[in-house]
């Protein structure tokens, strides 16, 4: 049976920080998945391969064994129902974590001999029950000289193992793949050749980095010159792949005035909403592991508010502010009186729910500035009628013409706030039964004052 072959690391690790402040270094535990299937017999530079897949954990372990506080532990697979025809479930823990074992799991590896098939994704999925809980640095390296044989995928094992707080953080050591076999392993992680002197001194410190959770970024909000002066605005961070939130955090700048550095997990592939008004969007991000990476998303913003003075009436009536992208109909907001709320700089059509309603469009809000719109306090108007009756309120405008407010209820004492201005009120009991008996009244509001309407004088 011909076979494509890799050595293959895969490097899992849960990196459950929370907030944006650094906590105490977790436990970090390591557990070694070793392939002993049929094919680690093949030569690879005058070895078999399961000798260079020996020397290359022994170098692993007796390099990780120097920092005293890493756990280790051995899974694994292929090493027990010979091949053919094997069994894709052929795959134990040999050596759980506790202290002191590491002469143990190297004898075990030592003693291995190729046997079996590469059941990948059954192995993976049974390492996360490998570990005592979630609270640690929870770490799983692979090594194998084969792709799975079972039908399973490691994409999917890779999910279930994030479900169970172990977060896949993959790296690929392939042994003379061509390009379509590496293209296998996309959804796996980064790819690195075996034959290179410096892959092992790459992937034993990108591991030390992840036991202090040095994977960290930097999200720049950015002004109209491009500096990150922007902040005080909520991040939502997606992981593309599971279309699904991971993270929210208010953005902040640190005591130096710079951007705060967060604590990611280095896994997904990221995209950062960031919840200006309008909202805006970074570009896609894929940490990289042990690294500082600065995210930029153009945010610059300014102020708007819409203003009136204390007066009489200002407490009674709820008056909101509706904002919109100039020359759309889309609400982005609906803002409060005598507050003041960032925008996107760009230009806004405002909608003020008075009565009757004000609208100013082509409001341009500028980089750090605040823009600022000035209304008159209300007048209330109070109508009074011995009977129910219909009719309407409407505004005078210039030129004669009359302007449509509110309809009229059929109350017999009704009270509207109103801006100033000259009014015409219409009105008809309903018993009447035609549109001669309609009743017409002009009248003047002012603010702060009240006026009153009576419709059977």
């Amino acid at each position: 049976m011909l076979r494509r072959f890799s050595l293959v690391s895969l490097l899992f690790c849960s990196v459950l920080i929370y907030g944006q402040k650094k906590t105490s270094a977790k436990p970090t535990r390591i557990l070694f998945v070793f392939d002993a299937s049929n094919s680690m017999k093949s030569i690879h530079q005058n070895a078999t391969r399961i000798e260079g897949a020996k020397n290359l954990f022994f170098r692993f372990v007796d390099t990780l064994s120097k920092d005293k506080s890493l756990q280790f532990a051995l899974r694994m697979y292929g090493h027990t129902v010979k091949y053919p025809p094997g069994d894709c479930g052929d795959t134990k823990l040999i050596v759980p974590f506790s202290a002191n074992n590491l002469t143990l799991i190297k004898q075990k590896v030592k003693e291995a001999k190729p046997t079996g098939i590469t059941p990948i994704e059954h192995s993976l999925t049974q390492a996360a029950n490998d570990f005592p809980d979630n609270k640690a640095n929870n770490i799983v390296i692979i090594i194998t000289d084969g792709i799975e044989e079972c039908g399973g995928d490691p994409c999917k094992a890779r999910q279930k193992l994030m479900e169970k707080g172990i977060i896949f953080k993959p790296f690929i050591i392939g042994i003379g793949l061509t390009p379509e076999q590496i293209k296998t392993f996309e959804c796996v992680g980064t790819y690195f050749d075996y034959d290179d002197d410096g892959t092992f001194a790459d992937i034993t410190k990108i591991i030390q980095q992840q036991k202090l959770n040095k994977t960290t970024a930097q999200v720049n909000l950015l002004d109209t010159k491009s500096l990150p002066t922007e902040t005080d605005v909520n991040m939502t961070f997606y992981d593309v792949n599971r279309k699904a939130y991971k993270y929210n955090y208010i953005h902040t700048l640190n005591y130096k005035g710079l951007p705060d550095t967060l604590y990611l997990d280095d896994y997904p592939t990221y995209k950062v909403t960031v919840h200006t008004i309008p909202p805006v969007e970074s570009a896609e991000v894929k940490l990289t592991p042990g690294k500082h990476t600065i995210i930029p998303v153009d945010a610059p913003q300014g102020f708007f508010s819409v203003n009136r003075p204390e007066g009489v009436y200002n407490y009674n009536e709820k008056v909101k502010v509706v904002v919109r992208k100039a020359g759309t109909m889309q609400t982005l907001n609906v803002q409060q009186i005598n507050r003041i709320d960032k925008y996107l700089v760009g230009n806004y059509d405002i909608e003020i729910l008075t009565l009757p309603r004000i609208l100013i469009v082509a409001n341009e809000i500028e980089q750090s500035k605040q823009k600022s719109v000035s209304i008159p306090n209300a007048g209330m108007l109070q109508l009074k009628s011995i009977e129910a009756g219909d009719g309407c309120i409407m505004v005078q405008r210039p030129g004669e013409r009359l302007e449509w407010v509110c309809n009229i209820t059929s109350q017999s004492i009704q009270n509207y706030y109103l801006q100033p201005g000259n009014y015409v009120a219409t009105w008809r009991a309903r018993s009447l039964k035609g549109s001669i008996y309609t009743v017409e009244k002009k009248f003047k509001v002012n603010s702060d004052v009240q006026t009153t309407v009576e419709f059977y004088r």
